[in-house]
């Protein structure tokens, strides 16, 4: 069944976060955009849904923070122009040892990026936080002013309503089988499995733990993206100190630096209930998902760790809810946002990799995706050099084998 009725300016592959956001910001601009999802749109198989994500600036690569500070922003300009909130505003406190070389870093970017910030002791961490938070001697606590809580689920619905709203073309249970130069009309042919065909002048993938998949079929290069199965897990605050983890009584998103690396938000999503999950995860095939329960290691990690930060305020005997999600991750963690070049020259763009960090970034990434679709170039001032589509090639450490090797030991 050939769909000639409709050309697009842009067609985007792939109705997670990203690819909803770049519908978005395309669709805005005046450009008939198409975005196709395989699954129902807000499905729950991928790495865009759930209750939440955090947002921070404090990271120990320089090139993130100000993708972070532009999407901060453009989270605000979006929900207010939406109409509701899916940004909730509260301080960033990130934790580790003194000697940890990734907080360093952390604490040398803000002060090189001039974001501000504050780097305490364990004494006065205790007293910043009333108790609530306790840390080693040997550790160091950094307060940030941008940080926060992501409604997910309800952030993609935002973009999506707000693409349509521009008028995008929404498509969800489509699943692509093939993207093509067209010889005979120029552009790209998307063609689905279903039978479907759509034509574009450009397209954007944004497919997350699919991503290695389908490049490898329309342009033949091995991207090592990884998968990985993990879970979130929410753990009870014990009665009578839920407003003591709550955004309004001043309570943070954190990150704990080292080993495990863990994190979370404040008591938001579930009453009674706080969020505090591990950065790690068991590599997966997206279609072959076991939705197992989470490893007892991770739980013991977790377990452990929250008994020596919250002062016996939570519960840690076993997590009260535990929900799977899927990272798409990269062997350096760094995203992937690049034209796949070859014959498809500039005509694709691809965006994916975001390695378990990206979400925060959404509204970011989709402008640049946006832009290098519709303009051939990132925009004014954007560096995307720590991106690129083939830094892994003939780079053992981009080798899956050797990434699968890495990420195993948390469960």
């Amino acid at each position: 069944m050939e769909n000639s009725g409709e050309q697009f300016d842009v067609i985007v592959v792939g109705g997670g976060v990203m690819g909803s956001s770049t519908a978005y910001q395309i669709a805005k601009r005046g450009f008939k955009a198409l975005l196709l999802e395989q699954f129902d749109f807000l499905h729950h198989r991928g790495s865009s849904h759930g209750e939440s994500r955090t947002i921070r600036a404090t990271y120990p690569e320089p090139y993130y923070s100000s993708m972070v500070m532009d999407s901060s922003k453009l989270w605000e300009e979006t929900q207010s122009e939406i109409g509701y909130k899916v940004y909730f505003k509260t301080s960033q406190f990130d934790m580790g040892p003194s000697d940890n070389k990734s907080l360093r870093a952390v604490i040398a970017n803000c002060e090189s990026d001039s974001i501000p910030h504050r780097v305490l002791d364990a004494h006065q961490v205790f007293d910043e936080f009333s108790g609530r938070i306790s840390i080693p001697e040997n550790w160091v606590g950094v307060v940030s002013e941008v940080g926060g809580v992501i409604k997910a689920t309800k952030a993609v619905s935002m973009f999506q309503t707000l693409a349509i709203k521009h008028g995008a073309v929404l498509r969800d249970n489509t699943e692509v089988e093939n993207i093509e130069r067209d010889g005979l009309r120029g552009g790209i042919s998307v063609s689905a499995k279903n039978g479907e065909k759509f034509w574009g002048k450009k397209c954007v993938i944004t497919v997350g733990a699919w991503m290695k998949k389908l490049v490898k079929r329309i342009a033949g290069i091995e991207v090592p993206i990884q998968p990985l199965e993990t879970s979130v897990l929410y753990w009870r605050i014990k009665a009578g100190h839920e407003d003591d983890f709550t955004i309004s009584g001043g309570f943070p998103t954190f990150a704990s630096y080292g080993e495990p690396y863990i994190y979370g938000t404040p008591m938001l999503e579930f009453p009674g209930l706080i969020k505090i999950p591990v950065h790690a995860g068991q590599p997966c095939d997206p279609e072959e998902r076991r939705w197992e329960p989470t490893a007892p290691a991770v739980v013991e990690m977790v377990k452990e760790w929250i008994e020596g930060r919250f002062g016996g305020a939570v519960e840690a005997a076993a997590p009260v809810v535990a929900q799977s999600c899927m990272y798409s991750m990269t062997a350096d963690e760094d995203f992937v946002v690049d034209f796949v070049g070859g014959e498809m020259g500039k005509e694709v763009v691809v965006g994916g990799g975001f390695s378990g960090h990206g979400f925060k970034m959404a509204p970011a990434v989709g402008r640049i995706l946006a832009e290098m679709a519709l303009r051939g170039e990132a925009g004014e001032g954007v560096d995307i050099k720590h991106f690129g589509l083939r830094r892994f090639l003939g780079n053992p450490k981009g080798n899956i084998k050797d990434f699968e090797d890495q990420v195993n030991f948390c469960c």
